[in-house]
C-alpha cells in the first residue's frame, strides 16, 4: 500500500465523532493535514480537552449535532461509534461521507499493511507478527485496535514500513479503500449482536478486509475454520493455509515438533512447538498464524523461534495471575466472547472454578456447558448477564452469583481445592461494570493479591 496521491483534507470541514483514543488521534492527524476540525462526544468532559482545543481542535460535547454534521465536508467514525446511529445515517443520506478512523489513516500510509482479524486471537497474533518481523530485520509499527491508533503512526510510516494493524468489526465495517497486502483471518464465530444487525452483519464487516485485495496479494486462512472460509470465500488474493490439527498438503502446520511450511516441492521447518511458552493450547493457533505470515514476508526460521521463545503472552490473555493457598488464578479477561470463554476452559483440567459474566453481546452460554461438565467445573456468575448464565446451565454445572469482581474472586477461592484453578474467562463485555476488558482483569489482579495478602496474613496467626 502506498499513500494515496489525491485524498486531501486541506481546508474541508471534518468532523470526527466519538473521543476515544482513536478519535483523539484522528483529530490531532486531520488538524496537521489542514482541515477544519470538529470533534464531537456524548460526554460532557474528556481526557485531553485543552491539549486539543490548543492544537485547533473544535470540541462539541455532551451531544452529537445533526446540523453540525450535515454541514460536514467529511464525517470520521471513532470504532466505539455505531455507524447506523441516527443522526450519523441522516448525514450519509444527505450527501456526506463517511469513513472509519482506520481508513483515514490508511489513506496516508507508506509501505504495507499487514492486517489481522478474527474473533479471538487478534491481539496475540498481531503482537508476535509484529515481533517476528522486527526480529527479521523489517522496520515494523504495531498498532490499529491494539496499542497505537493508526492515526497516530502515518507521520512514522515511510517507503519500508510493515504496519501491522489488528483489525476489528467495528473499524473494517466503515472502511472503503483500506487496502492490506497480507489479510489474516484466524476464525469466525458470532460476536458483537449487540452491535451488528445479525450475524450476517458480522461477517460482511469482518469481509471488508479483502474487499480490495489484488490476485498479488495474500489471503491468510485458518483451514480448520469452516465460517472462515466461507467468509473469505471471495477474496481475490492467492491463499496461505495454516492448521493445528489437519495434516495439509500445502500450509502451514504442525508436523511432529514443528510448525512447518509445506508447498508442493517442499517443507520449511519454521519455530520448534518447545519454544512456545503460552499457556492455552488455542494459543498455539496465534503462533501458527503469525508464523504463516512471517514466512510470506520471508523472515527466517531463526528470527520467528527468537521472537516465539521471547514471547510469554500479552496481559489480559490466559495470564497467571498468581497462587493463593495452592489455588492458581488466571487472568482471560479479553475472552469477551463465548467461543473464547470456551477455549480459555478447554485450556485446564478438573476442578475449575470459572468466573462468568458481563453485558450479553451474543452467542449461547449452553455451549460451555461440555467443556464445564467435563472438568466438574463450578460457575461464579457476575453482571449483568447473570440470568441468562443460569438459565443456560443450572442443572449441568453449579452456578453461583457474586455481585462484584471482589465476591467473585473470594467465593472462587472458598469453592476451590488446592491443585484446583479459578480462570476468569468472561464470554460478555466489561461495559456494564467496568470502562473496558483491561480495567476488568486489573481489577481482577487486584483483587487476588488482596486475597494473597489475607491468606498469609491468616495463615501466619493461625501458625502463632
Amino acid at each position: 500500500m502506498t499513500a494515496s496521491p489525491t485524498f486531501s483534507v486541506e481546508g474541508r470541514r471534518v468532523v470526527v465523532v466519538g473521543a476515544a483514543r482513536s478519535g483523539i488521534a484522528a483529530a490531532g492527524l486531520l488538524v496537521r493535514r489542514g482541515a477544519s476540525v470538529t470533534l464531537t462526544d456524548v460526554r460532557d468532559t474528556i481526557d485531553g480537552a485543552d491539549d486539543l482545543r490548543a492544537a485547533g481542535v473544535r470540541l462539541e460535547l455532551g451531544r452529537h449535532d445533526a446540523s453540525t454534521l450535515r454541514e460536514a465536508d467529511l464525517i470520521v467514525l471513532s470504532p466505539g461509534v455505531p455507524p447506523a446511529q441516527p443522526v450519523i445515517a441522516q448525514a450519509r443520506a444527505a450527501g456526506v461521507p463517511v469513513i472509519g478512523e482506520l481508513e483515514l489513516a490508511s489513506r496516508w500510509l507508506r509501505g504495507r499493511v499487514v492486517a489481522i482479524t478474527g474473533t479471538k486471537g487478534k491481539s496475540t497474533t498481531t503482537t508476535l507478527t509484529g515481533r517476528m518481523l522486527e526480529a527479521g530485520g523489517h522496520r515494523v509499527l504495531v498498532g490499529g485496535n491494539i496499542g497505537h491508533a493508526l492515526s497516530a503512526q502515518v507521520e512514522e510510516s515511510t517507503d519500508d514500513t510493515i504496519h501491522v494493524v489488528e483489525a476489528s468489526s467495528f473499524q473494517l465495517e466503515v472502511t472503503d479503500t483500506f487496502h492490506p497486502w497480507i489479510a489474516v483471518l484466524l476464525n469466525f464465530s458470532p460476536d458483537h449482536l449487540d452491535r451488528h444487525a445479525d450475524v450476517g452483519e458480522y461477517a460482511a464487516a469482518k469481509a471488508r478486509i479483502f474487499a480490495n485485495q489484488a490476485p498479488g496479494d495474500w489471503v491468510v486462512l485458518n483451514a480448520e475454520d469452516p465460517p472462515s472460509l466461507a467468509v473469505a470465500d471471495a477474496a481475490r488474493a492467492q491463499r496461505l493455509l495454516f492448521a493445528m490439527q489437519q495434516d495439509l498438503p500445502e500450509g502451514v502446520v504442525i508436523a511432529g515438533e514443528w510448525i512447518v511450511r509445506r508447498t508442493a516441492r517442499a517443507e520449511q521447518a519454521l519455530v520448534p512447538v518447545a519454544a512456545i511458552k503460552l499457556l492455552g493450547r488455542h494459543l498455539f493457533a496465534d503462533v501458527v498464524a503469525a508464523a504463516a505470515v512471517a514466512s510470506i514476508v520471508g523472515v527466517a526460521p531463526e528470527a520467528m523461534t527468537r521472537a516465539v521463545e521471547a514471547f510469554t503472552g500479552l496481559e489480559h490473555a490466559l495470564e497467571p495471575a498468581g497462587e493463593v493457598g495452592g489455588v492458581r488464578f488466571v487472568n482471560d479477561s479479553k475472552a469477551t466472547n463465548v467461543e473464547a470463554a470456551h477455549r480459555a476452559i478447554e485450556s485446564f483440567g478438573p476442578g475449575l472454578v470459572a468466573i462468568v459474566g458481563g453485558r450479553f453481546k451474543g452467542g449461547d452460554f449452553a455451549d460451555l456447558a461440555a467443556p464445564l461438565e467435563a472438568r466438574h467445573a463450578t460457575v461464579i456468575a457476575i453482571g449483568e448477564a447473570r440470568p441468562l448464565i443460569h438459565a443456560a446451565l443450572d442443572g449441568r454445572v453449579a452456578v453461583r452469583d457474586a455481585a462484584d469482581m471482589s465476591a467473585a474472586v473470594r467465593l472462587a477461592f472458598a469453592i476451590s481445592a488446592p491443585g484446583g484453578t479459578v480462570v476468569l474467562a468472561p464470554a460478555c463485555s466489561s461495559f456494564d461494570m467496568f470502562r473496558d476488558y483491561a480495567e476488568r482483569g486489573r481489577v481482577f489482579k487486584q483483587e487476588v493479591a488482596r486475597l494473597g495478602q489475607e491468606w498469609r496474613k491468616s495463615e501466619h496467626w493461625g501458625g502463632v
